[in-house]
């Protein structure tokens, strides 16, 4: 063939019928070989072009998979097998050459992938890297996990946890009820928390009816930060001290007989509905209507009467028996919390009777013939809110409240006195499981009291909640709560106090966003459905899994029985123990 210059020439030089790709046919096979034929939607732009690789139309070839032809078919598809080439040698020899930049082990192991956490610095991540950053912002771990940390902000925690990781591989808590449900009770009312929380209530302050008891005089020493390896021991201290459900009240039981009020309890039960919807753990709450009027009771050895821990930490304590973190359970860390709620208290006062503040009448539940130990500091209160609406005026609807104050110190400008609420925290130990990423108290309550104290909001909101109503209710001028820890964490018997911190109770309760009139809707609301309906006993329990609340009509002397249920098994366990 003659020498060209140019396509025309070329073209013009082929015989007829020679071309570019197989000639045009219905035929799957051209001279017996079968071919693929083209996609409907591959774009012909070139009759022919050696130079592409297949990446530049943005789709990666015309067999790899992209979503945006998901749904065209590529025909040829399983005939595309027979135009492999067999290999013309042996390759098991060669190895592929990679180009891409080795990473560097590290001591997290090979394929660790770490994110930059916020206000930390680093270079670009990859893709993977990037997502990881956006959905956790957890940072490096450090310790035992990423978590929040005052010191180095989200990402440096000590002790914290990476929520969500892992979720799906926690252990199911399926936790007991405070109480047997027995086929007998008839259930009336359930209530989840998402209705409880929209119920709004305004009340007044309330007023005093009458006082009872003493209070001494509080030690402000314990509120100085106690140097370091020099901390005051927990000691134990006998002191009688009562906690009489509301229809066993002799007070109330008067004021009921005059019809003072409509309602009747006292601030542990009212305290609890009040702020039901933080709650974790399961209670029960017994009430009995008489007549038009309605007491608020509770059980012997109730569990409202224990002092919870951690129970709403997002890692809270889990269920152990024996062993080394026997110690570590709820039940174990609740009876050592309210050990060392009734310590606490008998200690930090200044048993003085020349700094004792007594109230126009003694203790009604002291008698000296019987009691051996001396009586608690403890002043009883019984005060009267009124819970009434606008339309009833001419029948309104009160409600009494037995209150506790535990001590009284002198206010340092105008030298009046002030009553004290003391409550006491614990900590168990910091490295634990069911700790809630707490910070160590021994070394950040005195440099970093905020984070401590908003943990311990976090992790025991409905604890905290229930106190600050107690002292709002009591009228307490000032909110203490002191700081005590394991001299041992392997041990709970023995205990230092670390610290006293002081708040007043409704600027408390604003820090916890805990409202008072959504507390009362709960209880006017409870009250309502209980009116509604005949004389008789009911109780009102709290599902130990899910965030409800049930309202149950127990037939008369069902509680009887099941609390004589509980003395033969106790005694059936103290016999096969000897």
């Amino acid at each position: 063939m003659a020498q060209t210059n140019n396509w025309v020439d070329i073209v013009e030089s082929c015989p007829p019928g020679d071309g570019w790709g197989p000639p045009v046919t219905t035929d799957t096979t051209l001279n017996g070989v079968p071919y693929a034929p083209f996609s409907k939607g591959d774009k012909l732009g070139r009759m022919a072009d050696w130079t592409t690789d297949g990446k530049t139309d943005g789709r990666g070839g015309r067999q790899q998979y992209n979503r945006n032809y998901r749904d065209q078919q590529v025909y040829g598809s399983n005939s595309a097998v027979t135009f492999n080439a067999p290999p013309a040698e042996d390759e098991s020899s060669f190895s592929v050459v990679s180009n891409t930049r080795d990473t560097a082990k590290t001591r997290y192991g090979r394929g660790a992938i770490f994110t930059r956490g916020r206000g930390q610095r680093g270079g670009r991540g990859d893709a993977r890297t990037a997502r990881s950053s956006a959905l956790n912002r957890t940072g490096p771990p450090v310790g035992r996990g990423g978590g929040y940390n005052a010191e180095r902000g989200r990402g440096g925690g000590h002790r914290g946890r990476r929520f969500g990781w892992k979720d799906y591989d926690k252990p199911q808590r399926n936790r007991d009820a405070s109480i047997n449900i027995k086929p007998d009770w008839t259930l009336l009312e359930e209530m989840d928390f998402n209705r409880l929380v929209k119920l709004n209530l305004e009340t007044d302050d309330g007023e005093d009816v009458d006082s009872y008891g003493f209070v001494y005089q509080y030690d402000r020493s314990y509120d100085k930060p106690p140097v370091k390896g020099a901390e005051k021991k927990l000691t134990p201290i006998d002191r009688a001290a009562y906690n009489v459900t509301t229809s066993s009240d002799p007070i109330i039981q008067e004021l009921a007989e005059k019809d003072e009020a409509v309602i009747f309890a006292t601030d542990s039960i009212l305290s609890v509905l009040m702020c039901a919807p933080r709650s974790v753990y399961s209670w029960d709450v017994v009430i009995v209507r008489q007549g038009n009027k309605i007491f608020l009771d509770k059980r012997d050895n109730a569990a409202l009467d224990m002092v919870t821990v951690n129970e709403n930490a997002a890692d809270a304590p889990l269920e152990a028996e024996g062993g080394k973190e026997g110690i570590n359970n709820p039940p174990a860390l609740a009876e050592e919390a309210t050990y060392i709620n009734h310590n606490f208290v008998n200690q930090v006062v200044i048993e003085n009777d020349s700094r004792r503040v007594d109230m126009p009448h003694a203790n009604p539940f002291y008698n000296a013939s019987e009691d051996t130990d001396p009586p608690a500091s403890k002043a009883y209160k019984y005060r009267r809110f009124d819970l009434s609406t606008a339309d009833e005026e001419e029948n309104p609807v009160h409600l009494i409240v037995r209150t506790e104050v535990d001590a009284v110190q002198k206010n340092a400008i105008s030298s009046e006195d002030q009553f004290l609420t003391i409550k006491a925290l614990n900590e168990f130990d910091s490295k634990a499981q069911g700790s809630g990423g707490a910070l160590d108290w021994r070394t950040k309550l005195v440099s970093q009291r905020g984070a401590v104290v908003a943990t311990e909001m976090k992790n025991n909101s409905c604890k905290l909640a229930r106190w600050t109503v107690q002292s709002i209710l009591s009228k307490s001028d000032v909110l203490k709560l002191g700081f005590v820890s394991r001299a041992n964490p392997r041990s709970n018997d023995k205990h230092v106090i670390l610290g006293v911190i002081g708040w007043k109770p409704r600027d408390f309760a604003a820090q916890m966003n805990l409202s008072l009139n959504n507390g009362w809707g709960i209880v006017r609301t409870i009250a309502d459905m209980i009116l509604a309906r005949e004389d008789g006993k009911y109780i009102l329990v709290k599902d130990p899994n899910k965030p409800v609340l049930r309202l149950y009509q127990v037939p008369a002397g069902s509680l009887d029985g099941d609390e004589d249920d509980h003395e033969e098994e106790d005694v059936a366990e103290e016999s096969a123990d000897e």
